[in-house]
């Protein structure tokens, strides 16, 4: 009988090869994966038309110090109240910005897009304890997050959803005291994104849950210890009250409700505020996500819980509703399908684990990284692409002056990138909408009233509109109005009888 070399005994056993096997781990091939997918996904996603609004409020409150509560970049709202329910996620973007320029943004959304996925598998790795089951449940977060991957606040509320749900797992799975995290979470949470009342409402799914004991077929609700509830019952009343350090208090924990109750403009006119198309790519996958999970019920090859169900009623709901939220199904369903399909997929082995190929992917992985993050000069010409970069320098150059009507779409960039001219309306839906902004623009655009009623109210100078604007074509029909500037993005028209240069 032969036995193994205590030299190579020695050698596996070393500090070094342990410290190899960590770093390049299976686990942590399919964490770099991901970090690639979602690079890959985002790299030519750097220009949202919000992105810009985000940025100049961000450097507002850099340089001033100070959190606006008024509009102070439209002359249409008369400065109007606002709700500064992103302010904290507004400075970090300027943050970036401020210290690396675009690649500074971008490195920032790869960062956070990564961090999100990778988040997501953590998650699916606790409730399945399969790790590479949790793999395809972060790649359903992935797919479902696809939607609405963009620099923007609403990146950060995505992540912090991920965050609680790990910290209720923990909590009730392991120690209780995790549930004290939750507090902080929130004061945070509410300073960066309004979806912090889907958090407190998914927490309050855990605890009404954790009164109920039962088991109907497949359908079990889990007992909870009664210390353990108690103190996410504590930790809850900690999270509410830290909900009110915040810049206005019990206004900015009203804002979610007031956006989904009325906000009827910006809801039927926004594309992301949609409903979701059921025949569409994504809509078939969700229904596909529930057919598989409701189907391992029915066979019997796996339980539901009862906060599950009520979690994947409320996903199912809200991406029904608005396409932009089916990321929150995704974050939601994910972890719970991945915990029903454990047992469907052979588990990790550690002793069976690989370095070697382990540490070619990854640094494969690393490689394609490096190179798949854009250039500035790409960046660069993404924003121009998108934006009426060129119509902006025409104005400037031109020295047009006066009220500028401005396309719904443009706003947010005119913001940043032409501050003395304040904007008629931009993507900050909900101060439009309650000076009734939003109203009168949209009847404007749509051709539902007089074009000059609209213009001669306002005292407008000149117009910035969108190429394919139907406003764009008929304005120059009317003897007032005349071109002066147009590209593959925008259109320039000014009064005729105003002394503006004339169409080039």
């Amino acid at each position: 009988m032969s036995t193994a070399s205590p030299l190579a005994s020695n050698k596996a056993d070393s500090p070094l090869i342990r410290i190899l096997q960590r770093i390049f781990s299976f686990p942590v091939m399919l964490a770099v994966l991901l970090a690639v997918l979602a690079v890959l996904t985002v790299r030519a996603r750097f220009d949202d038309p919000d992105m810009w609004w985000h940025l100049k409020m961000g450097e507002v409150i850099w340089t001033t110090h100070a959190i606006p509560l008024t509009d102070i970049f439209s002359f249409t709202t008369n400065h109007h109240a606002l709700i500064p329910q992103e302010w904290l996620a507004q400075l970090a973007i300027y943050g970036a910005f401020k210290y690396g320029g675009f690649s500074g943004l971008m490195f920032c959304f790869c960062l956070v897009t990564s961090t999100l996925v990778i988040a997501g598998y953590a998650l699916c790795s606790l409730y399945s304890r399969n790790l590479k089951v949790a793999f395809v449940g972060a790649m359903l977060i992935w797919l479902f997050g696809t939607i609405g991957f963009a620099i923007r606040p609403q990146m950060v509320g995505y992540l912090l959803l991920i965050a609680e749900l790990l910290l209720l797992h923990l909590g009730h799975t392991r120690n209780p005291r995790w549930f004290f995290c939750l507090p902080i979470l929130f004061a945070l949470w509410i300073n960066c994104h309004g979806s912090f009342i889907l958090g407190i409402v998914v927490a309050g799914i855990f605890l009404f849950a954790s009164f109920f004991s039962f088991q109907i077929g497949s359908l079990k609700s889990r007992h909870w210890d009664s210390a353990c509830r108690r103190i996410l019952i504590l930790a809850l009343l900690l999270s509410v009250a830290a909900l009110f350090l915040n810049p206005v208090g019990a206004k900015q924990i009203l804002y979610p409700f007031d956006t989904l109750l009325n906000m009827h403009i910006q809801m039927a006119n926004v594309e992301e505020w949609a409903p979701l198309n059921m025949t569409g790519e994504r809509g078939i996958a969700l229904m596909a996500v529930l057919l598989c999970s409701f189907l391992l019920v029915a066979v019997r090859r796996s339980d539901l819980f009862f906060d599950e169900l009520m979690l994947l009623a409320m996903g199912t709901w809200l991406a029904a509703s608005h396409v932009r939220l089916l990321i929150v199904f995704g974050i939601l369903a994910a972890p719970i399908l991945s915990r029903q399909l454990s047992t469907s997929w052979e588990g990790y082995d550690q002793k069976k684990d690989r370095i070697w190929p382990n540490a070619v992917m990854i640094g494969t992985s690393l490689v394609v990284l490096f190179l798949a993050f854009p250039s500035n000069a790409n960046l660069e010409r993404q924003v121009e692409s998108q934006n009426p970069v060129r119509a902006v320098q025409f104005i400037k150059t031109s020295h047009l002056s006066g009220p500028m009507l401005n396309e719904y779409g443009f706003g947010g960039y005119l913001i940043w990138a032409a501050p003395e001219h304040p904007v008629f309306v931009d993507g900050r839906g909900d101060v439009f909408e309650w000076s009734g902004v939003l109203d009168e623009f949209n009847g404007w655009e749509e051709l539902q009233s007089d074009p000059n009623a609209l213009l001669q109210k306002y005292g407008i100078s000149f117009c910035l509109l969108s190429r394919q604007s139907p406003m764009a074509r008929l304005l120059p029909l009317l003897h007032e109005w005349k071109i002066a500037y147009s590209d593959n993005n925008a259109v320039v028209l000014v009064r005729a009888a105003s002394g503006n240069p004339a169409e080039q």
